[in-house]
């Protein structure tokens, strides 16, 4: 634009570059040259902020005369345009030959102005101090010298070991998505040095201010609803935590002034003794007016923030709120992290990136947005690997014990023999990828590394590998014999939860017939050998969500509630229809009568025997991971998809099920449909369901045709399945009294979550929990047992949540079931054509 179009519109011009950050080239043609001149924002030369540090106008003196300021300013003295006393505009010079004052006093002649100012190709001084140049040799004795790093970290021992913590001297920028968490990274980063190492930190707060951030990091240290302390209402325990806070907070300065800029942030740090880290929240990808570290203007601020660290030789963390590539490259950080959620949403994951090198490793979060705080994801499996399957085919102590390596297999943590290290890094490895053949090959090693451990670090990190691999070797549990008889003490009651057909003659336990009796709702005495009840109530208790374990007496008859019902269990009963099922009398060896099935399988089937596949704890182990609404549920009507953050129950109509030699996914469920074809449904069916279809075994989607609601959460009942394993472990090698205890307080424990009776006293009332966790149990039985038949095995029958059935060669069980004892894995006998099947007899 020449100088006379711009003098016109000086006031339009300087108005797109408040809002817009827009710069304008402008031209003026003198008598013996051509003056080229930026009218800019101040960001591109900060100096010209300083009041008196250059000639300033005012817009209207400003268009008066404005050819001579386009003059001077193309002779390398910037022009400072000021609204009334705020400066606003400046004009720069364009050509490198022009000597335009450098911001920073102290620069030699001729350097880079600070700020990305537009004449930064000056000529090095020649009679400044000469260079210093380190040998090798100086390096390497700086880097052998220096010990191990001892920079901020994030507090995640996966994110510390994948980006080997915060280097000094280098900007660190956190990119992802809107509502992903970015801002939370910065956050544990703060927390952790601030308030674990006692560190000072610089929490430059461009867009939440700093009642925001207390506020955050009061929900994520005491685990407290970010949205409640939002409106100021805190619990006794919060408001305790708030004045430790206070105390030791001081080395956490926040600053969260209006028009905070990248300027500001670098003036304000050198003046903070024993800086450790600055933490700026947050760079906004779209521009705003009021905010100056937006829009175009974040490239300028990415450089200052990128000297700041090189000068101070202190950690830089910055995040922006997009993922754009093309964004991300203007930036230029040295370390990179880029969060993206996954189809998963209890994960995220974590590319770690540094500008020389690209991508240099990875690491899985566990989002917790609602304390405002992230967590370490567990292990997880590979890309293409169905995350549902793979759980239920690896179990919790290989898990765990992958998990607790992890700080040791990446390097951040020492004091491990290279054999065990090596080792461990394969369990990961095999883990990740699914590969079960792998697992199976290690499990030897493990065991024999695990029964005699190397002393472990005296650190958080050497103490869990000591106990997961402690867990790993402990002895497996038995099933024991035949159903335990009550004791001369106890009521007469029903065997523990188990699968098995109950002993009477056909007899089939009404809906109103849960086997409690009065006084199982008492807590068990001090000395119980496993005291269930009171382990259930503590895992309930301890939840972060504040569930409502009791439904009101009065709320029962409407809602939700009269819709649940012991069908949505969902267990199969099924045998195969070629395969003609009888019961015959079978006397056993305590003279008792009963009956057993006996299947009779035709000789189209070819050679083979009976492989009876019997599950170990069943419902206990599906407590591990039940998708359930810890709180009410609300009536949230149709709904257009499943929403994966939600949990309850839902109306659907009975998909059509066509897949040869498998019962139908939702098992005796369509056995009862409403006048409609409908049935409800708890959410691990659901979720059974959209899988299905995602694979193609489903030609419709799901139609959710009503639905009653809460916020999901799969870790309400973790506590007590790791007590169960635990216990389990320990009493089924004393077996007897103790044991057959052990199963009967805790299938009394399960029960009470739904007590039929009114009568019947429970700290519980919750059926749709109680539903959740069977569906769930129901669902990860039919899972397993069609993946064996995808993979060609022929099925014969398919009952309750832990009995399967199979015609193999003799000797050979499915390969997709694991024999063993614990929690999860299965026990495998083998009956010749034309035998009974002696349920209940081991």
């Amino acid at each position: 634009m020449n100088a006379s179009d711009a003098r016109r519109d000086l006031y339009a011009l300087v108005k797109r570059v408040e809002d817009d950050g827009v710069t304008t080239l402008i031209h003026r043609m003198g008598s013996k040259r051509e003056d080229r001149v930026l009218l800019a924002p101040l960001d591109r030369f900060p100096a010209a902020r300083k009041a008196g540090a250059f000639p300033s106008w005012a817009l209207s003196a400003a268009q008066k005369d404005f050819g001579t300021l386009v003059s001077q300013a193309a002779s390398g003295q910037p022009q400072v345009l000021r609204r009334n006393n705020t400066p606003v505009a400046v004009l720069l010079p364009v050509d490198p030959h022009a000597s335009t004052p450098s911001s920073d006093p102290a620069a030699p002649s001729g350097a880079a102005p600070a700020g990305g100012a537009v004449n930064s190709q000056g000529q090095q001084n020649r009679e400044s101090a000469q260079r210093r140049l380190a040998t090798l040799g100086d390096a390497i004795g700086s880097v052998l010298t220096a010990g191990p790093a001892s920079g901020p970290t994030f507090g995640l021992p996966g994110l510390d070991a994948a980006t080997g913590g915060l280097q000094p001297g280098r900007l660190t920028l956190v990119a992802a998505a809107p509502n992903v968490g970015g801002s939370l990274l910065g956050l544990a980063a703060a927390r952790t040095t601030a308030l674990v190492d006692h560190r000072t930190v610089l929490y430059a707060a461009s867009g939440p201010n700093r009642d925001d951030v207390f506020r955050r990091i009061l929900s994520a240290e005491t685990g407290g609803d970010y949205p409640r302390l939002k409106q100021g209402r805190l619990t006794d325990y919060e408001q305790d935590v708030a004045r430790q806070l206070v105390q030791a907070g001081d080395v956490l300065l926040i600053d969260d002034g209006s028009n905070l800029t990248a300027e500001d942030i670098a003036e304000t740090a050198p003046h903070m003794e024993g800086l450790a880290l600055v933490v700026v929240d947050r760079l906004q990808a779209a521009h705003s007016a009021r905010l100056p570290l937006s829009g175009n203007r974040l490239p300028d601020a990415s450089q200052i923030l990128s000297g700041l660290a090189r000068t101070l030789h202190v950690p830089v963390l910055a995040v922006v709120d997009s993922d754009d590539p093309t964004l991300l490259g203007l930036l230029d950080a040295d370390v990179l992290l880029t969060l993206t959620a996954t189809t998963d949403p209890g994960r995220v994951q974590v590319t770690v990136a540094e500008r020389d090198f690209g991508v240099i490793g990875s690491a899985c979060l566990r989002p917790d947005l609602l304390h405002a705080r992230f967590g370490d994801a567990e292990a997880a499996p590979a890309a293409g690997i169905d995350p549902e399957e793979w759980r239920l085919h690896t179990t919790p102590e290989e898990r765990e014990l992958a998990d607790a390596a992890l700080p040791y297999t990446s390097g951040a943590q020492k004091g491990l023999s290279s054999a065990l290290t090596h080792l461990l890094a394969a369990l990961r490895t095999a883990l990740v990828a699914g590969k079960q053949a792998a697992i199976d090959e290690l499990a030897t090693s493990l065991r024999q590394a695990a029964a005699a451990p190397p002393q472990m670090p005296d650190t958080a990190e050497g103490r869990r590998l000591a106990a997961a691999l402690h867990a790993y070797n402990a002895p497996a549990p038995a099933l024991a014999g035949a159903t335990a008889q009550p004791s001369a003490t106890e009521p007469t009651r029903p065997a523990a939860e188990s699968g098995t057909v109950s002993d009477a003659d056909d007899e089939v336990r009404r809906d109103d017939d849960d086997g409690l009796v009065p006084g199982d709702e008492e807590d068990e005495p001090q000395e119980a050998v496993f005291p269930a009840l009171r382990i259930l109530k503590d895992s309930v208790a301890r939840s972060k969500m504040h569930p409502v374990p009791v439904i009101r007496l009065e709320d029962r008859e409407d809602g939700p509630w009269p819709l649940i019902s012991e069908d949505m269990d969902g267990e199969p009963r099924w045998v195969h229809p070629d395969v003609t099922s009888t019961r015959v009398a079978h006397t056993r060896e305590n003279g008792k009568r009963v009956r057993r099935d006996q299947l009779d399988v035709p000789a189209s089937f070819g050679d083979g025997v009976l492989c009876l596949i019997d599950r170990n704890g069943s419902f206990p182990s599906a407590c591990s991971a039940v998708p359930l609404a810890p709180n009410k549920l609300l009536h949230t009507g149709p709904l257009d998809a499943f929403d994966k953050t939600k949990a309850g129950i839902y109306q659907i109509d009975i998909p059509e099920w066509d897949y040869p030699g498998m019962p139908h996914p939702l098992g005796r469920l369509t056995d009862r449909p409403d006048d409609q074809g409908r049935v409800w449904v708890t959410t691990p069916h659901i979720k059974q369901l959209e899988r299905l279809h995602r694979e193609g075994h489903l030609t419709t989607p799901v139609t959710i045709h009503d639905s009653w609601t809460g916020k999901a959460n799969e870790s309400l009942f973790k506590p007590f399945y790791a007590a169960a394993r635990e216990a389990r472990t320990e009493l089924v090698q004393a077996r007897g009294e103790p044991y057959k205890n052990y199963k009967t307080r805790l299938s009394i424990a399960l029960r009470l979550l739904w007590p039929k009776r009114q009568e019947q006293r429970s700290p519980f009332w919750r059926p749709d929990w109680r539903m959740s966790m069977v569906a769930e149990a129901s669902v990860r039985h039919w899972t397993v047992a069609f993946k064996a038949v995808q993979e060609g095995h022929t099925l014969i029958a398919l009952r309750n949540v832990d009995a399967a059935i199979f015609w193999t060669p003799p000797g050979t069980p499915p390969a997709t079931y694991r024999i063993g004892t614990g929690f999860g894995e299965v026990k495998a006998k083998f009956i010749p054509r034309g035998e009974f099947i002696p349920e209940g007899d081991d």
